[in-house]
């Protein structure tokens, strides 16, 4: 009896055990299944648009749309810069049966050159098998038409069109607009730092130098997207969305091409620079540099011979002379240099001093001489400004001293950047005491104070720098920071350009600018001036001042003879000047590179005819070069 009570006992023990551990077997199947749902819940509801964006980036690419280059217009609403279509031929490369062969069945067929040939191969090794890589940038129509005819023989090989940036005047206005060229390793690296690489994924090309460079913010525009569904291997299936990109800004600029297009012609062969301004504001309504050079080279892809030949040409196209050549003055800052002997109480307007065609330093025997060997006579401001007689100055710059002249012509420009709206400017040279010591550590003599009163030693200037400085002596003090710009066109909206000035010229007494404004008409006018052949019979009133600046120095008992000597060692033509004398218009500034003559005779001529285009007068100078 006790045994079976003992077997019912563990009976019991036993049921009792299974249902717990039933118990728990449900409760721990049952936690599986909360944990299972839970999750499901998170995947399914929760955290869906996230996963749902993970899988669309798997089939969902976002490709980049460049956005249309602004265009350029001229102040008259002439194109100067436009974007043109262009077909080029683009292949992918494993669609491309045999490659190798192809390329040279292309060879053959279209003319491929060796360099295009390298461009390809550049171009194919930065991108994916299954991407367009272009082989030739620009077909011509002959090209296009000949492989249209074969297409079918040449899978994965397509003609596709796109636009290319395109200059209709040519060399005419290089250095005024620039130019756009491929981005290169440097910009990219400049636009990854200044935040805006993501703006040019689909840009190829960008602004330089000139207009093209300083504006590039505004003309490039904003870049666009597109959504394609693509393969797992990335090709592209089909497109899901567009968002189109925004055109960049058009530009207006204050050049005039018909008044830039009569400085080109009027400089001619000669190198050096033509400027046209306006005093009253600082609009450029022509500038010219020569030599210079097609910039659609650039645009459009430039050859390795065509920069070869840019690069090494001893005339230097690639410079600028507008903003960045730097020339000796010579006696085109007489007017200042007068006003600042007036203002420093050096001279009065009656001072006169007795020119022989000399100056010499007390206790030392070297001569200055004159451009007139037998001298000027009795000479006062007016006299030596109309005559440009250079012992005056001889003697007013050592009486005045480096520092005193330095720190006046500062204040006209001299020295300093003009401001003007494009990045290739120089400073150019106003020397000092402190200039020399601290540039070849050396002191300062009193006979390069001499040669400072007309121009010359280590005194440089840039034609815009004269620009500048002619305006603040036609406005009476006033100094406008030159400007090409005139205005951005935004959809139908047209902002004007912001018109700069810096701090003016103020004079003690103001009557010292009418005596150099006096003088300076007489340089036009007077019998006494050489250069009053080039202006007679204008219909217009004007005030200018000449210059012949030497490039090599002559010895004391040497005579300048320019056909005799290397052309790169003859003088430079220089001329400043205003019109109307009454109510200042526009400032002509010329600089004539080594030339046969000097201001009177080469640079003269040439300011007349300049003049004359913008007033639209019909002569033609008779002794014009």
């Amino acid at each position: 009896m006790r045994k079976r009570r003992t077997a019912i006992r563990d009976r019991h023990a036993e049921a009792a055990l299974f249902g717990r551990r039933v118990i728990f077997s449900l409760v721990v199947v049952v936690a599986v299944f909360s944990v299972l749902l839970v999750n499901m819940y998170q995947l399914q509801v929760v955290e869906f648009q996230t996963f749902q964006t993970r899988s669309n980036d798997n089939r969902i690419k976002v490709v980049p749309l460049a956005p249309n280059r602004g265009i350029i217009y001229d102040r008259n609403g002439r194109i100067l810069a436009e974007n043109r279509p262009v077909l080029s031929l683009e292949l992918i490369p494993e669609r491309v049966p045999n490659l190798e062969q192809t390329l040279a069945d292309l060879t053959e067929l279209l003319g491929l050159t060796t360099e295009d040939l390298e461009r390809f191969e550049r171009n194919r090794l930065r991108e994916r098998r299954f991407e367009q890589v272009i082989l030739l940038d620009q077909l011509s129509e002959e090209q296009a038409a000949t492989f249209a005819a074969r297409q079918h023989e040449y899978p994965g090989i397509s003609i596709e069109a796109r636009l290319v940036r395109h200059y209709p005047y040519g060399e005419a206005l290089t250095h005024a607009l620039g130019y756009v060229a491929k981005i290169n390793q440097r910009d990219a690296e400049r636009l990854k730092a200044a935040g805006v690489a993501a703006n040019y994924a689909a840009t190829r090309t960008i602004g330089k130098l000139g207009v093209e460079g300083y504006y590039e913010e505004q003309l490039h525009g904003t870049v666009g997207y597109q959504q394609v569904e693509v393969d797992i291997h990335g090709r592209q299936l089909r497109t899901l969305a567009v968002e189109p990109p925004i055109p960049g800004q058009d530009l207006v600029l204050e050049i005039d091409v018909e008044l830039q297009q009569a400085a080109q012609e009027i400089l001619a062969d000669n190198r050096g620079s033509l400027i046209l301004m306006d005093p009253r504001d600082g609009a450029i309504l022509a500038m010219v540099s020569q030599p210079s050079y097609d910039p659609n080279w650039f645009a459009q892809g430039i050859t390795v011979a065509q920069y070869q030949s840019l690069l090494n040409s001893r005339h230097s196209p690639l410079l600028n002379r507008a903003t960045q050549g730097g020339y000796p003055p010579a006696s085109t800052i007489k007017p200042h240099l007068g006003i600042v002997g007036l203002e420093e109480g050096i001279v009065t307007a009656d001072t006169r001093i007795w020119d022989p065609g000399w100056y010499q330093i007390k206790g030392v025997n070297h001569r200055y001489r004159d451009w007139l060997s037998w001298g000027h006579g009795w000479v006062d401001i007016n006299t030596a400004i109309i005559e440009s007689c250079d012992t005056y100055y001889y003697d007013l710059a050592l009486k005045l001293g480096v520092d005193t002249i330095s720190e006046h012509m500062t204040q006209y420009g001299f020295g300093e950047r003009t401001g003007i709206d494009i990045g290739e400017e120089s400073a150019a040279v106003m020397p000092s005491r402190g200039w020399k010591r601290a540039r070849f550590n050396q002191p300062w003599y009193a006979g390069e104070t001499v040669s400072i009163g007309i121009g010359q030693s280590y005194w440089t200037v840039t034609p815009m720098q004269l620009a500048v400085s002619t305006a603040v002596l036609a406005n009476r003090g006033k100094r406008p920071v030159p400007r090409l710009l005139r205005a951005i066109r935004d959809g139908g909206i047209e902002l004007p350009a912001v018109v700069e000035e810096r701090p003016p010229v103020q004079l003690k007494n103001p009557e010292h600018w009418q005596i150099a404004l006096d003088a300076m008409q007489g340089v036009v006018t007077s019998i006494k001036s050489s250069s009053r052949r080039a202006f007679s019979d204008t219909p217009y009133t004007s005030a200018g001042k000449t210059g012949t600046a030497q490039v090599k120095s002559i010895g004391q008992d040497e005579e300048y003879d320019a056909e005799a000597i290397d052309e790169r060692f003859r003088d430079n033509a220089m001329y400043i000047g205003f019109a109307p004398v009454e109510a200042p218009e526009v400032v002509v500034v010329v600089a004539a590179e080594n030339v046969i003559g000097g201001g009177s005779s080469v640079a003269a001529p040439m300011a007349r005819q300049l003049l004359d285009a913008y007033f639209k007068v019909d002569k033609v100078v008779a002794n014009a070069p």
